[in-house]
């Protein structure tokens, strides 16, 4: 008989179809107990959930194993895998149907939004929230001090600081670029810039066109400039001419007697009737216009004069060794600084409106800042942020501490500089060759002119640097441009050996009338104290 129970427990051991027992819930019943589970949350129920025995000497339970839910018509409510709906175990039907889960997120759930610590600033974020309490306090106290505001809205323009959120909850989406530098050489689209909204009419004409003949097609020289006399001078060649805008005459100031030489820059004094002219030998001469001959001349540079700028009686000259001059022209030993940062021409140079710094812009790609010392101090910022040649330099009139820049064709970008802090404030693509840049302190506008391969003149509505209106009309690269004493006109010249006149800042009489005010003598001081 031994061997007989032997064998009877070999067969309970090896047997697979019997009841398991005291073993885990099956895949099924675990599924049908969550499903019940979350059903009686969804229905808000709020008595404690209790599980059910399993049946004495069965492995499987009889019901849907949750209590607090229906009691199921019939036993055996669970699904049975791969069956029918609602049959039961014991093959009956059933008249209760389970809830298929949701797969929806549930309601009491929420998102998340975590702030991108790349696009947040946070030394802004706490400033506002300290900001916020001390205001809280201060409001309590008293409604605050109006200069206090005052100043704090005035150290916010001065500073570039806007109103924005604490935390930024996306990026900026990176702007496209051109994979290739000199793409704008080649590429005749038009750039696809924001159009702004005006109210004015702008003429997409010019006013008047000048024939002018043996201009020469250089990108690094300034040969027109605009008298508060309101006389437009050009170099052509190797002589200087003048156009008179009030009754249109034409007088030739000067030409050089040696074929070989040429004008390379011409610059007239703030006030007054005197005309600075940059000659390629690297001689500046000083010429009274109302004369006409000579005052003075002024030596120092070793190669052609491309730039020069004003202020008061300084006259500063950049030349092709990348050296800055600074002429005391009142005095005889004329030569008062030098400024030495460039390693290439200087191609751009302008005072600020308030005299405080000078810009200057050089084939090397620099910006550099510098103070009115009249000493050889290193400059007070060097820029580097252009790709190419600087040339297009101009100061905004009513903010004296924001100066645009542009670049040239492997650049092709405008750029805004705050020079109190030398921060950029903003870089904006033209996608062409940047020549020239005017302000517009009636319109709070910007003009600039343009090379290759647009060739135009483009006007941007400042702060939001929208396209206002494209002026076409050149048939080659915008060379220089000059503004009107009034600031009404513009004249542009270009290689295609023609000046055209712009009258795209017109003023408005009936909505605003000019103040009067008393005639400036423009007669300068300059005449009688210039050795």
């Amino acid at each position: 008989m031994a061997h007989l129970n032997f064998a009877k427990d070999i067969n309970e051991v090896v047997r697979l179809d019997g009841p398991m027992q005291g073993g885990p819930l099956m895949r099924w019943q675990r599924k049908a107990q969550e499903t019940s589970l979350r059903s009686h949350t969804d229905n808000g129920s709020s008595s404690p959930l209790k599980i059910k025995p399993r049946t004495p000497g069965k492995g499987l339970p009889s019901s849907s194993c949750v209590a607090g839910a229906k009691t199921p018509k019939s036993p055996g409510g669970c699904k049975t895998p791969g069956g029918k709906s609602g049959e039961s175990l014991n093959g009956s039907r059933s008249s209760k149907k389970t809830k298929t889960p949701s797969n929806k997120t549930p309601g009491r759930q929420q998102d998340r939004f975590i702030p991108c610590r790349s696009t947040t600033d946070m030394e802004y974020g706490h400033y506002a929230l300290m900001k916020k309490c001390e205001d809280d306090v201060e409001n309590e106290a008293a409604n605050g001090n109006e200069n206090k505001q005052e100043y704090q809205e005035q150290l916010k323009e001065a500073m570039e600081v806007k109103d924005c959120k604490i935390l930024n909850f996306r990026t900026k989406a990176p702007a496209a670029s051109n994979s290739n530098n000199l793409h704008v050489l080649y590429s005749c689209g038009k750039v696809g810039a924001k159009q702004s909204t005006s109210s004015r009419f702008i003429p997409k004409e010019p006013d008047r066109i000048l024939d002018a003949p043996e201009m020469l097609d250089d990108y690094y020289l300034n040969l027109m400039d605009w008298s508060q006399n309101n006389i437009l001078t050009v170099a052509l060649g190797n002589g200087v001419f003048l156009w008179n805008a009030d009754n249109g005459t034409i007088t030739e100031l000067m030409e050089l007697s040696i074929p070989e030489e040429y004008i390379s820059c011409v610059s007239w004094v703030q006030e007054g009737a005197i005309l600075a002219v940059g000659l390629s030998t690297g001689v500046v001469q000083l010429w009274d216009t109302d004369q006409q001959k000579l005052v003075r001349s002024m030596t120092g540079h070793a190669a052609r004069v491309g730039s020069m700028s004003w202020n008061a009686h300084i006259l500063s000259s950049g030349s092709r060794t990348g050296a800055i001059h600074h002429h005391d022209v009142r005095i005889a030993n004329h030569q008062v600084a030098l400024l030495e940062n460039h390693t290439q021409e200087v191609c751009g140079l302008k005072w600020s409106p308030d005299g405080r710094h000078l810009a200057s812009g050089g084939n090397d790609n620099l910006i550099n800042i510098w103070s009115n010392q009249m000493s050889s101090a290193p400059p007070v910022y060097t820029l580097t942020d252009h790709q190419a040649a600087v040339k297009a330099m101009a100061w905004c009139p009513w903010k004296p501490y924001l100066l645009a820049t542009g670049g040239g064709t492997a650049d092709r970008h405008i750029r805004m500089w705050n020079i109190q802090s030398g921060a950029s404030v903003g870089a904006y693509d033209t996608e062409s060759q940047v020549c020239s840049i005017l302000w517009s302190s009636e319109h709070k506008e910007l003009i600039s002119g343009h090379g290759y391969a647009l060739n135009h003149l483009r006007i941007w509505k400042y702060p939001t640097m929208t396209k206002v209106v494209d002026l076409v009309g050149h048939k080659s690269r915008v060379l220089c441009m000059a503004m009107s004493p009034d600031g009404t006109t513009v004249a542009s010249a270009a290689a295609d050996e023609t000046i055209r006149l712009w009258k795209c800042f017109a003023v408005d009489k009936q909505v605003k009338k000019a103040a009067s005010k008393p005639e400036k003598n423009l007669t300068s001081g300059l005449s009688m104290c210039i050795r």
